[in-house]
């Protein structure tokens, strides 16, 4: 039995939106289903504007240029995250200031942000890591207090909550990934969530690659040319009716994955118990999405060790981050004068199990048993 880290998947008229989009004779960008996909997140999440994108990585490089990021302004940031969190307001000329990680939630330590702002510093950026969210009450009154603009790498976090608000509709701005390894999936793919109504305008230039067309579409002006910096940051309409198929069935992909996060947990809570293992946190005031089922292990031995293990018996596991402050790009840019204690101990020691919309009990039940089999 083969059990890949990922599957993709179909969960109900993906395919039959599709070929409907071909149907209706639009295929680029801001048809139909595009709307309902905005539409949709906007209502379902309390949003003020969500703005489709070709992927999460564009809706990072959007909101960098919505909060006019200048060469050597600095943006704080967790070390523990994918490189386009830091890539989007690089490419800008921003200065990454990485901040450690708490080792409960492996999101941002909200109590090191503060002692990380300079004069320089313009934009925090939270990573809501595996759907739970960060203390984002902490790092909104930073915000104000510093006159900071916050964007929210929500990318793991469709559909999860902290305090009952979506996560990606908290800070100035929220980035949704909807990538095939995320919770709901259009291949690639992500969204803009636009909280601060300041940005509505310019944000729908600049993902009109500069020109002003929405502006054009709705009447308001009798043509439409090039004002301000932008980029083709729309999906087609094929990625959006696939998206659209997933939206309408999120609250029984959400449960679903829950089940599989909740069985993982139930079979290896005794490893916990006898401290050769950590299992992910819960907090009380989170409900995360299921997005990911990752464990910590004892060292960086033991995980390379149980990695070969598992897969000799086909079963894929998979590490996660390497630390962006020591990856080569990283120290380009200073990396090597953050002392990151916890990141680094944590990211040689995660390991993240299959989790995905079609692995069944029997599954993890084969893959925890395995799991154990190794301890034993």
């Amino acid at each position: 039995m083969k059990i890949p880290f990922n599957k993709p998947f179909v969960a109900g008229k993906e395919l039959y939106y599709m070929a409907q989009a071909v149907q209706n004779g639009h295929l680029s960008g801001d048809g139909p289903f595009t709307g309902r996909c905005s539409r949709w997140l906007e209502e379902h999440f309390n949003a003020k504007k969500v703005l489709l994108t070709h992927s999460c990585t564009a809706a990072l490089e959007m909101a960098a240029i919505l909060c006019d990021i200048q060469p050597g302004d600095e943006f704080i940031v967790p070390s523990y995250t994918f490189v386009s969190t830091a890539n989007a307001f690089v490419l800008r000329g921003g200065v990454p200031v990485f901040v450690d990680i708490r080792p409960d939630t492996m999101n941002i330590d909200e109590s090191l942000i503060e002692q990380a702002v300079t004069p320089r510093t313009r934009v925090i950026v939270p990573v809501h890591y595996a759907g739970v969210g960060c203390d984002m009450d902490v790092i909104m009154d930073i915000a104000r207090r510093h006159r900071l603009l916050v964007v929210e790498d929500a990318a793991q976090g469709v559909c999860a909550t902290y305090k009952e608000r979506y996560l990606g509709t908290i800070g100035h701005l929220g980035c949704y990934s909807f990538h095939e390894t995320k919770n709901l999936i259009s291949g690639e793919g992500g969204a803009l969530v636009i909280n601060d109504e300041r940005f509505l305008e310019r944000a729908e230039v600049i993902r009109e690659k500069g020109t002003n067309r929405s502006r054009f579409f709705r009447g308001m002006v009798d043509k439409y040319t090039w004002v301000d910096i932008g980029s083709s940051y729309i999906p087609s309409e094929l990625i959006a009716a696939f998206l659209y198929a997933q939206l309408e069935q999120a609250d029984r992909i959400t449960g679903k994955r829950l089940a599989i996060w909740n069985r993982y947990y139930k079979e290896l809570l005794p490893l916990q118990q006898a401290g050769v293992i950590r299992l992910p946190v819960e907090l009380p005031e989170c409900r995360h999405n299921a997005h990911m089922f990752h464990i910590l292990l004892k060292d960086l031995a033991t995980r390379s060790a149980l990695i070969e293990f598992l897969k000799k018996r086909d079963i894929h596991p998979v590490f996660h981050y390497v630390p962006l402050h020591s990856a080569p790009k990283g120290m380009e840019l200073g990396g090597g004068r953050f002392r990151l204690p916890v990141t680094d101990d944590c990211a040689g020691r995660l390991l993240r199990l299959p989790c995905y919309y079609e692995l069944q009990p029997e599954e993890v039940d084969s893959i925890c048993e395995l799991i154990r089999a190794f301890f034993r």
